[in-house]
């Protein structure tokens, strides 16, 4: 089902106060996918996505929005810092790295549907195996080792036929496997120890994943190469993992996957670049200028659509949806090169958050910061109570302090509510009964850091 635009802001409205226009916007480039998709194959080749610009100081909810988008529909999500192409050693083939990152969550959300599908099959296999090595005579054969020189050889002698099992001890054995399926199943064989084979990873040098090359000398090989593996004793919890996620392997097709999820990455990505205010302006200093315009034009491909190379296969990016975001206090929209700017034709005001949108913060959205400090403490026996008065006058404090000092907008509030219950979260530790604590405008005041509470005299001493 896919969500209609009213839909999709009321989506946001769970976890994101305010900033309507925003909402607004996205929601409509998210339908406008849903309506290209119904065209006929040769009008929709013509249709690209209308990239959107968020400006608006930090903190108001401009990163929240993008995730939270790509949470509700599913879509592959990489978020990149424009910074990051300023630093020394860039080079402008880099900015291809967005598209191979943006491929690999495609591939996670495609796997992990593709597990969950195949979750029961997988388990109910693991359940056999584990029981296999929980039989002493099952976990014999299993570990019995074989000379791979020999097998290569085909000089390996063959194994003498297993003893004919007489119909009492078929029925023994079967009885038996049937208790530890019970047990199992019960939980009650959980701290049991098992010796399961592993598989162990090969990854390429932190030297080459620097330099943003990820080689595997097996996927280069075709597979030839033996996959390296070793054997640990592990609880039964474990082993049932390991072994569910072998299962699981075994039943997916990895290049269906590989072909899903770079569809999907081409139609569905959306590629968040935050601040690219700080690549804005065209001054020049000594050297090469990959500071700001030369980053620009490095991005412009990207954005308007070219065929990037990964290790999976050639990725498009035209009808990926790029977000991007920025404050904009010193430089301005019209900074960006003229091509970057024709690129991103819907441009979105992210208004500064007032007192109101404060408390709204504190308590309203679907994962609130009260509800989660109050979730918390409540594993270590403290009931945790926000009064609407407590809840005014921490957003009096954070927009005072955003107001006098740096603004970080909504961040300012974790900063706040953890220095007001630093004493009860160190104090709390479980064995105690359960206490109730009531957050006031009182206790907000008593506990306000001096550097909010009042004026800050350190600013006035150098």
């Amino acid at each position: 089902m896919m969500f209609t635009p009213r839909e999709t802001v009321e989506a946001l409205d769970k976890y994101i106060v305010g900033q309507d226009e925003a909402k607004r916007a996205v929601a409509i480039a998210l339908r406008n996918r849903y309506r290209r998709s119904r065209l006929s194959p040769e009008l929709r080749e013509e249709i690209t996505p209308k990239n959107i610009i968020m400006v608006g100081p930090t903190g108001v909810g401009k990163t929240e929005i993008a995730r939270r988008l790509a949470k509700l529909v599913d879509a592959p999500l990489v978020k990149v810092e424009a910074t990051k192409f300023t630093e020394v050693g860039y080079v402008g083939r880099d900015v291809d790295s967005i598209v191979r990152d943006l491929v690999e969550a495609s591939i996670r959300l495609c796997k992990q549907k593709r597990y969950e599908a195949v979750e029961t099959v997988a388990k109910a296999a693991a359940e056999q195996r584990l029981i296999d090595l929980l039989m002493p005579e099952e976990a014999k054969k299993q570990q019995k080792p074989i000379n791979p020189i020999q097998m290569l050889l085909g000089s390996a002698t063959s194994e003498p036929e297993e003893k004919e099992l007489t119909d009492e001890e078929k029925s023994a054995k079967l009885t038996r496997r049937q208790q530890l399926a019970e047990q199992l199943r019960r939980g009650e064989l959980e701290n049991e120890l098992v010796e399961v084979e592993v598989e162990q990873q090969s990854t390429g040098s932190d030297t080459m994943l620097a330099m943003g090359i990820d080689l595997n000398l097996n996927e280069i090989m075709g597979g030839i190469l033996p996959k390296n593996k070793k054997k640990r004793r592990v609880n039964v919890t474990e082993a049932r993992r390991i072994l569910t996620q072998e299962e699981s392997d075994k039943l997916i097709d990895m290049d269906e996957v590989i072909r899903e999820a770079i569809d999907k990455a081409e139609q569905d990505g959306i590629v968040f670049i935050d601040e690219i205010d700080k690549i804005a302006g065209g001054d020049r200093t000594n050297g090469p200028d990959v500071s700001r315009e030369g980053v620009q034009r490095d991005i412009l491909p990207i954005v308007e659509g070219c065929t990037v190379n990964t290790k999976y296969g050639p990725v498009k990016t035209d009808f990926m949806l790029f977000i991007a975001a920025g404050a904009f206090h010193v430089s301005k929209i019209s900074d960006l090169i003229p091509e970057l700017q024709g690129r991103f034709p819907i441009k979105v005001k992210l208004n500064p958050l007032t007192v109101d949108d404060y408390k709204r913060i504190l308590h309203q959205p679907e994962h609130a910061i009260t509800k989660q400090y109050a979730a918390l403490l409540a594993t270590d026996d403290v009931a945790l109570e926000f009064r609407d008065d407590a809840l005014d006058a921490i957003a009096q404090y954070a927009y005072h302090a955003n107001e006098t000092s740096e603004n970080i907008g909504a961040r300012r509030l974790h900063t706040i509510v953890e220095n007001l219950l630093e004493d009860i979260s160190f104090n709390a530790g479980g064995d105690h009964p359960m206490v109730k604590v009531v957050i006031d405008a009182n206790y907000v005041k008593e506990h306000m850091p001096a550097e909010l509470n009042g004026e800050d005299l350190g600013r006035f001493i150098l």
